[in-house]
């Protein structure tokens, strides 16, 4: 079963979970992250943190702190939080909006890209901007593969472009692009690694969810049970199941091993964030308002879990 948890006064844009399971945060188009432990059954709010000047478009946790996370801005920034102080303990002023946000698997690196397709790289422990990339196209979701040493991001003509992490003598690693894969007909929006490290899955514009061999790099199947552009991906966190979601009103779960419909998560509006929960079957959401209004709708700024015994 659902049940839905009010986090925000407007859309949720992102939800995400601590490495440990027991807290989810959520960003929202209110400027503000909210943070919820995992109490039995439910979800019960900790904090709001404030201090956006704008829409908080994603947010991830630390991959082994779960007292850490980051928060990405429309309002040019990054701020990196901690659950323990509730306050903010680094705000990064970067070059431009800034819409996907990803930590590195080490915990050394954070990589922003902003919607000039500018992806930074700031260095956890510093604060500071290591490295910046300048794309000549539309870059859509960034992520690094689990073993830290390459890069992922989807773009907008449909390609999965990996740059892989080459040693320099002094400082940062440079990133040398390595390959460029025509995963798709049409924009390429978003990407997600398994937690076994087999593979990744990216979800298009053409409505279909690819599942790559991270090995070999080739596709070893399709799921084309949704009708609208794929926004968001979560694999189960011991890889058997991947849920995906779009403009369709329900959330596809899928086995991963035979692409078979195990489930679909039934929604009376767009789902634009899905995350499954690290150690158990529990899947966090969060949907579009009903009609677009963010005042008259009570689907607005909840956040769901689907899963519950």
């Amino acid at each position: 079963r659902s049940r839905e948890f009010p986090a925000h006064g407007a859309k949720v844009h992102s939800v995400a979970w601590s490495c440990c399971g027991r807290r989810l945060a959520s960003g929202s188009f209110d400027k503000t992250a909210s943070v919820f432990l995992l109490e039995k059954d439910r979800l019960v709010k900790e904090n709001n943190y404030r201090g956006h000047g704008d829409s908080v478009d994603q947010l991830c946790w630390h991959p082994s702190n779960p007292d850490l996370f980051v928060t990405a801005s429309g309002d040019k920034t990054i701020r990196i939080w901690d659950v323990r102080t509730t306050k903010c303990i680094a705000t990064v002023n970067t070059k431009g909006e800034n819409i996907n946000i990803c930590w590195s698997p080490d915990g050394q690196t954070i990589a922003v890209g902003n919607k000039d397709d500018v992806v930074t790289f700031i260095d956890a422990k510093t604060h500071r901007s290591k490295a910046e990339e300048q794309f000549k196209f539309e870059v859509n979701e960034i992520s690094w593969n689990n073993d830290n040493n390459m890069f992922f991001l989807t773009n907008g003509n449909g390609c999965i472009n990996i740059l892989r992490q080459v040693p320099v003598a002094a400082g940062y690693p440079e990133l040398k692009p390595i390959q460029s894969i025509n995963a798709h007909p049409s924009n390429c929006i978003c990407i997600k690694f398994d937690p076994m490290g087999k593979y990744f899955a990216t979800g298009s514009a053409d409505a279909l969810v690819s599942l790559w061999d991270v090995d070999e790099l080739v596709c070893v199947r399709c799921f084309s049970r949704l009708d609208w552009p794929v926004r968001t991906l979560s694999f189960s966190h011991d890889g058997k199941m991947l849920a995906s979601a779009s403009e369709d009103h329900f959330i596809d779960i899928a086995e991963v091993e035979t692409g078979e419909k195990l489930w679909e998560v039934q929604c009376e509006s767009p789902t634009f964030t899905v995350a499954w929960h690290p150690k158990r079957p529990l899947l966090a959401f969060a949907c579009d308002d009903k009609d677009g209004k963010y005042d008259s709708s009570r689907e607005a700024g909840t956040v769901k879990l689907f899963g519950l015994p």
